[in-house]
């Protein structure tokens, strides 16, 4: 009786009638089988984006899309020439460029100057406020500075009001005034009114006036402290504070109450 071999299931090698070695029959290849995710033959593949809406609102995008393309183009060219030199257009439009820059978009070069700001300036304010008997009271200094850097401090996202608004209404006021505090040009008045609404508005939103009470009016000053040189340095400045101080401004009834009406 022959050993058995393993039968057909399991080939093995062995010799062929000439001696040669003998190799099992290796399995035919198989086409793997397609994807369902596959688009079929034929098929195109889906529509996604905005290809996928329909005319209509193919026609909404684009126009969306065109406008703020222009405001972008617009605002990069009205920026360019509020900072390039004076020259043709901005003589001719420089009013117009002014009114769309100033004052949220104001540029200026203090990061670069030769000499870079080196004070700390705090810009305080407090009110006249006309009391519910008739009477009238004065408030102490609130410091409008130092709640924007507590408002700051540990937040990871601030907001642009908590870290621009107020600097750079004081800055746009310093700019438009001379030491006298008397306006300087045609913004002077425009920056006046864009501070006294803004301290307006903070003391409002602080409670400066109580129930059955209105500010009446309010005087704005700014604090300006050096800062301190590093230990390494022998330059010597004095850290007391100076104060510039406004005049008193009154406030219109349409502001009292911490905003336009």
């Amino acid at each position: 009786m022959d050993a058995y071999d393993g039968g057909p299931e399991a080939p093995r090698g062995g010799r062929d009638a000439s001696g040669g070695p003998t190799t099992p029959e290796e399995p035919e290849a198989r086409t793997p089988a397609v994807s369902g995710d596959a688009p079929a033959p034929g098929n195109p593949a889906p529509r996604t984006g905005v290809a996928a809406l329909s005319p209509r609102y193919q026609i909404a995008a684009a126009l969306a899309l065109a406008v703020v393309a222009v405001t972008v183009c617009v605002h990069l060219g009205m920026v360019f020439l509020h900072v390039a030199p004076s020259n043709t257009v901005t003589k001719a439009h420089g009013e117009a460029i002014d009114d769309w820059v100033y004052p949220e978009f104001e540029q200026n070069w203090k990061l670069f100057a030769p000499n870079p700001l080196q004070q700390n300036i705090a810009v305080q304010v407090r009110a006249r406020i006309h009391t519910a008997d008739g009477g009238t009271r004065t408030t102490g200094w609130y410091d409008l500075s130092a709640q924007d850097g507590r408002a700051i401090d540990g937040n990871i996202v601030p907001s642009h009001t908590q870290q621009n608004e107020l600097r750079r209404a004081w800055d746009f006021f310093t700019a438009t005034h001379g030491t006298d505090n008397r306006p300087v040009g045609l913004r002077g008045a425009l920056s006046e009114t864009y501070l006294r609404r803004i301290v307006v508005l903070r003391m409002d939103r602080g409670g400066a006036a109580g129930a059955g009470e209105r500010v009446a009016q309010v005087q704005v000053r700014s604090s300006t402290t050096n800062v301190t040189p590093p230990k390494w340095s022998t330059e010597k400045v004095s850290t007391k504070p100076a104060y510039r101080v406004l005049p008193w401004w009154s406030v219109p009834d349409a502001e009292a109450e911490g905003g336009v009406r």
